[in-house]
């Protein structure tokens, strides 16, 4: 169950943020009129704090079904670059917001052990930081987009992200966690290269840290009370990397044939650079003159460091999988789902099944 203060009632309270009064409402595509991209990410809902609490329990409960299940009304298939494809993917995203608010968040008070599990963890840094570049980067993005369907979904997305941000600044500053000076943010010079970077990177790392969420629980290494505070944002993760495999679908379905080559060369490299990042730390130095040396593959490495379980490579790629699985469940099953970061955790989970029976057979025969 989650907080309390973390989830507030949606159906009409949305209505009411979505247009405060003649002359404040937004226009059905709320951000084509926006200028800078800190508009963008910053102005849905600019009254979000102005919500009542939930009413009772069953809100609650119901604000998290909604965040998590959806089914378009349209009849038949969504085939991508179709209008009704298109629709679907806004309008999913509209539909499953969950208007949560960070400045009311109830962060739980830690004891001192399990405090230093979370201020120790090599992640902070980057973590802000990804969600503060991740705002800009579709904020940029959703200003050259053309189609208001998927502007509007994009320019959400920009928003969501400024929360995450939000809700993890906030996190540090509960716990006392010592950060780097956060570097400027600065707007993409190949915008459509900075988005395809941050969709596909959050595709990976969200299909870990569904498994690393799942892990932490089960083994109780944290409170509940925190890990039900993460809860909606790990499910609104699932949410942004949904949507990116759909406008990724829908972008190449609608792009003229000339322009392809060029665009699927651009993700190979975006790949590329995925793969090297991932290989590398990084280095920061807070206004103490420490160095904070950071994790960029943290959501593939870290099971060591958010759970007390031993659990095998194959045995935690089965975990990502099934968590993955279940985290989209609950979505209409025409819309596409992200499949790269799948495909490689089941190639990870055969060869180290196959390593595993060939290293035993080869202890075997030693012991023999």
């Amino acid at each position: 169950m989650f907080s309390r203060a973390f989830l507030l009632p949606f159906a009409r309270a949305a209505q009411r943020i979505m247009g405060r009064g003649e002359g404040d409402a937004l226009p059905a595509h709320g951000f084509l009129t926006m200028g800078s991209l800190s508009d963008i990410y910053s102005r849905l809902p600019d009254s979000i704090d102005d919500l009542p609490p939930p009413p009772n329990s069953d809100a609650v409960v119901e604000a998290d079904y909604r965040a998590r299940h959806w089914v378009s009304p349209a009849q038949g298939p969504l085939k991508p670059g179709s209008d009704e494809h298109k629709r679907a993917i806004a309008q999913m995203f509209r539909d499953t917001f969950n208007p949560y608010k960070p400045s009311v968040i109830d962060w739980p008070k830690l004891d001192p052990e399990t405090l230093h599990r979370v201020t120790s963890l090599p992640i902070w840094d980057i973590a802000v930081q990804t969600e503060g570049k991740a705002r800009l980067r579709m904020a940029a993005y959703a200003r050259l987009v053309q189609d208001p369907d998927i502007k509007d979904a994009i320019s959400r997305n920009a928003w969501e992200e400024n929360r995450h941000k939000e809700v993890l600044s906030k996190l540090v500053a509960a716990y006392n966690i010592t950060m780097a000076p956060e570097p400027p943010y600065i707007e993409p010079k190949d915008v459509e290269w900075a988005y395809l970077v941050t969709g596909f990177s959050e595709c990976v790392d969200s299909f870990f840290a569904f498994g690393l969420f799942e892990l932490a629980k089960r083994s109780e290494f944290f409170p509940a009370e925190l890990i039900d505070t993460f809860e909606p944002v790990m499910q609104e993760e699932c949410r942004h990397i949904l949507l990116f495999a759909n406008w990724l679908a829908w972008y190449r379905a609608v792009m003229p044939w000339y322009r392809r080559p060029y665009f699927e060369a651009k993700v190979w490299a975006v790949w590329a650079f995925l793969g090297y990042e991932r290989l590398s730390l990084a280095k920061s130095v807070d206004d103490k003159g420490e160095v904070h040396t950071q994790d960029n593959n943290f959501t593939v490495t870290g099971a060591k460091d958010i759970a007390n379980v031993q659990l095998s490579l194959p045995e935690f790629m089965d975990l990502c999988l099934a968590e993955d699985d279940r985290r989209f469940s609950g979505y209409d099953q025409r819309l596409l789902r992200p499949t790269t970061a799948p495909a490689i955790a089941r190639v990870i989970r055969d060869v180290g099944r196959g390593w595993e029976f060939v290293s035993g057979l080869i202890k075997a025969n030693r012991r023999s």
